[in-house]
């Protein structure tokens, strides 16, 4: 099985600020009850260089051992466990583990105190996702799924080939990957419909990126990718491309660009 799509350890640093801002303290309240005192072991999958260790767990008490799972071991030389602290200011301890979701054992979170994931749902296949439901389930691990994300996304100021380069996009982040499908902006509701069947409680909230004047260079970088997405999956787009992106850029550097992007963060336990 085909590994998932390849993020870079800079695109994470650059993004980081956002995501922490977006994700849900709610849940992770509600997570932190579910977990119980420590000591805790917590499973991160696709975890990345561990932003979302490095925020939930002072929000988790000790002592914690987390276990990141990602199948991209360069990504993983860059985690900095020194950066991760219990909700004591304790540090914790750190494995990693490079496998592929697909390769996912049932009993992969026995003993486990919570699962979580951040920005994962979405880059995964439907049998990728019924391989982590099943080892939830099966170890009755509560799990919180961080910033997938839904497929709307908003600009402003407005502008006439937003519509066009949103729907591509959302087409793309559906799209077939050597052989895998890929849930995109469905994937929230079939992790839902997973848990859902298998007699688990659920709790959904929006944690959008509301992105701004101060925040240019992210805009920048992630209206690259949005672009080369909506361009790739509908080449006759691209020959308004230039303009479009002119037109942004000079928003971008007046600080007038604001854009939204929704997620949604779930929590799932077992009644």
């Amino acid at each position: 099985m085909s590994a998932l799509p390849l993020v870079s350890a800079k695109w994470l640093a650059l993004r980081a600020r956002a995501d922490d801002l977006a994700r849900s303290t709610r849940l992770a309240e509600a997570a932190a009850r579910l977990a119980g005192r420590g000591p805790l072991v917590v499973h991160d999958l696709g975890s990345g260089t561990g932003a979302m260790m490095r925020w939930l767990a002072p929000r988790l008490p000790g002592p914690q051992a987390w276990v990141l799972h990602d199948a991209d071991p360069a990504i993983l030389s860059h985690v900095d466990q020194r950066l991760a602290r219990d909700e004591l200011g304790q540090p914790i301890t750190v494995r990693t583990r490079v496998e592929q979701l697909a390769d996912l054992p049932v009993r992969a979170f026995a003993g486990a105190s919570l699962v979580t994931a951040s920005a994962l749902l979405d880059v995964v296949t439907r049998d990728e996702m019924r391989a982590i439901v099943d080892a939830s389930v099966a170890s009755g691990v509560p799990a919180l799924f961080s910033l997938t994300v839904t497929g709307r996304v908003r600009l402003s100021p407005r502008d006439a080939a937003d519509a066009a380069l949103g729907a591509a996009f959302d087409d793309h982040q559906r799209r077939g990957v050597d052989g895998r499908r890929l849930l995109g902006p469905d994937a929230v509701g079939v992790a839902v419909s997973m848990f859902a069947a298998s007699g688990w409680r659920m709790r959904t909230v929006r944690t959008p990126w509301r992105l701004g004047g101060d925040d240019g260079r992210l805009i920048a970088d992630w209206l690259d990718g949005w672009i080369a997405a909506a361009v790739e999956q509908r080449p006759e787009l691209q020959s308004g491309v230039a303009d479009y992106r002119r037109r942004r850029d000079a928003e971008i550097a007046d600080g007038r660009l604001r854009v939204t992007v929704q997620h949604r963060d779930v929590l799932a336990w077992p009644r």
